[in-house]
């Protein structure tokens, strides 16, 4: 085969190089912030602004300003943390398939720069979140020194319970959003968090089944990799069935969402028992993880809708 390209040959694939640039480093600036990450903490913030303003018969129109500087606030914090992160990352992440084409692998940002952008981009969240109330920085503060030091620098490679201990960051989100609103103490925000804090880990343990191997050649402990797939399965139902009582607490927001919620529960608790009879261990944990995230987009957007006003 003649290896040898003519002019306009050239000038095609140089053009097909550009585009794959700009498609490229799109990408990459997405992995860099972990846009997925950013987008679902975002859903359980506003799901917490929102109840707040609920809950205080407060107006969602005369508080738009108020919701973008939590929003924006929030999702910049987010984004700085998940920078630190992968800055941190860079000896580990080339181990994993999912993780091995993040920009700080491949090169694409310098780690300098990450761990700048990630500082900065930070600063500027919590500075947001200050003009909300004082609370909700602190919180935001929380979160993101949990999951950047707590979770990525000292647990996530030491111990098996760094996935409870990244729960913690990935539960504030709520936290927040009512805290821009109502800095005061309230059932319903803590209930939030409760959520979120129990979802999180079998979640992430569904996830570490399916990337077992990975995380062993990663030399990260997470449970499955450390204690087998059965000792796994275990803690995964128990967290699921500690979530069934918690929409009870949630009694206010009427028999629609409570119906809803428990219904999500059980039927995610089924799933989970099953568990023990799958002849697939990872069809299993991939059915258990694709249930997460619809549960929670569910659940979420549910405690949205029936305080709607036309619920109301």
């Amino acid at each position: 085969m003649n290896n040898v390209e003519t002019p306009s040959s050239q000038l095609i694939n140089e053009d097909a190089v550009s585009k794959e640039h700009k498609t490229t480093l799109l990408s990459d600036l997405k992995s860099l912030v972990k846009i997925g990450i950013v987008n679902s903490n975002l859903i359980t913030a506003f799901a917490g602004f929102w109840l707040a303003l609920h809950f205080t018969n407060a107006s969602f129109q005369t508080h738009w300003g108020l919701f973008l500087l939590t929003m924006a606030g929030s999702a910049l914090v987010i984004a700085g943390g998940c920078m630190l992160n992968n800055w941190y990352d860079v000896d580990i992440d080339p181990a994993m398939s999912r993780t091995k084409n993040r920009p700080t692998v491949t090169g694409r940002f310098s780690l300098p720069t990450v761990l700048w952008l990630g500082i900065g981009t930070t600063a500027l969240g919590l500075i947001l979140l200050l003009l909300t109330t004082v609370e909700a920085a602190l919180i935001g503060f929380f979160g993101w020194f949990v999951y950047v030091v707590l979770y990525t620098i000292w647990s996530k490679r030491r111990y098996t319970l760094n996935t409870v201990v990244g729960s913690f960051s990935g539960a504030v989100p709520p936290l927040i959003g009512w805290a821009a609103v109502d800095p005061n103490f309230h059932l319903v925000p803590l209930v939030l968090f409760l959520i979120m804090f129990i979802w999180q880990t079998p979640h992430f343990l569904a996830l570490a089944m399916k990337k077992t191997k990975e995380y062993k050649a990663a030399g990260i402990p997470m449970l499955p990799a450390v204690h087998g797939f059965g000792f796994t399965k275990r803690q995964i139902i128990v967290y699921i069935a500690c979530l069934l009582p918690l929409p009870f607490f949630l009694a206010p927001l009427g028999t629609t969402f409570l119906v809803i919620a428990t219904l999500l529960n059980v039927g995610w608790l089924i799933i989970g028992i099953r568990g023990f009879f799958a002849k697939n261990d990872l069809k299993w944990a991939n059915t258990i993880f694709v249930y997460s995230i619809n549960y929670l987009t569910i659940l979420f957007l549910m405690m949205v809708v029936v305080t709607l006003p036309m619920f109301g």
